[in-house]
């Protein structure tokens, strides 16, 4: 949908739907629409089709489609049937991928299915909460502001993660995000976007403290390595790869907020990759 820019945008100039072309609501106080019409307050008419968001649409290159969302008014906590079937789709294609990764691509999943399985139940255990979570505190950040927020998944880059890993072993997926839309300042968008990656900080501290207490698996490993190095590793790892500020990532909604906030939480988590690589080890006797 084309047209005048709308005079509200500078609320949000330079966030990743600031070039989505289509209309966007009016404030939730609002009784009327931009054509002048009385609309219902529980509809606002500006949202992509249930495939994704625009930071998707731009990177698979999916078609744009306006449709109804119902808003819900009530728990912060509350998850539609699309959002808890999208969040499975997600989380599934990521278990699967790491499964792969794990016994090096599709011909080692062939000779030693069993490897295969154990690989990817050994994987889920951290990183499907690293996953989990770090979008749930996106959404839950998002309500709180009173914006409307689910989990989307993407189709195509589920596919292309899943098969990737089937072909050369390595996961690169981009498997969804949180949809938000609503009127916020750049201050609440971008703490919107860092609530993510402080929630996989938050993870790697819970997994820390069990190294700590000596909770280290030794019986169930993979290379070596027991779950915790690796809850440890995965939290650190999507934290920090989402603070890159690039295309949809967390990072480029937070720099456009705040270099100085930026610049602080990106230097968090190098220091957090340093504690892995130079102290996690020796911690756990390796």
């Amino acid at each position: 949908m084309t047209g005048k820019r709308d005079p509200r945008a500078w609320r949000i100039d330079d966030d990743p739907f600031d070039k989505l072309e289509k209309k966007r609501s009016p404030p939730s106080h609002s009784s009327t629409r931009d054509d002048d019409s009385r609309r219902q307050s529980h509809v606002r008419v500006v949202f992509p089709s249930s495939a994704g968001g625009q930071p998707f649409f731009r990177v698979f290159g999916e078609d744009i489609k306006t449709q109804r969302v119902y808003i819900h008014k009530g728990s912060i906590w509350h998850f539609s049937k699309v959002e808890i079937d999208h969040l499975t789709k997600a989380t599934l294609a990521f278990t699967i991928a790491l499964a792969f990764m794990s016994v090096d691509g599709i011909f080692g999943a062939l000779n030693s299915p069993k490897a295969f399985i154990v690989g990817g139940i050994f994987w889920m255990i951290p990183a499907a909460p690293a996953f989990i979570i770090h979008e749930l505190a996106h959404k839950i950040s998002a309500r709180h502001y009173g914006c409307w927020a689910e989990f989307r998944a993407s189709a195509q880059g589920l596919r292309f993660g899943v098969i990737l890993a089937a072909l050369i072993g390595i996961v690169f997926m981009a498997p969804g995000a949180v949809m938000v839309m609503g009127n916020t300042t750049k201050q609440q968008f971008g703490k919107i976007a860092l609530a993510g990656p402080i929630s996989n900080i938050m993870l790697w501290g819970i997994g820390l403290v069990l190294v700590i207490l000596g909770l280290e698996t030794t019986g169930f490993t993979y290379n070596n390595h027991g779950i915790l190095y690796y809850w440890c590793w995965v939290n650190v790892g999507l934290g920090a790869f989402n603070m890159i500020p690039f295309g949809p990532l967390d990072g480029r909604k937070v720099k456009t907020w705040s270099s100085t906030v930026y610049w602080i939480w990106a230097s968090i988590f190098v220091a957090l990759i340093w504690f892995n690589m130079a102290i996690l080890p020796t911690m756990l006797g390796q």
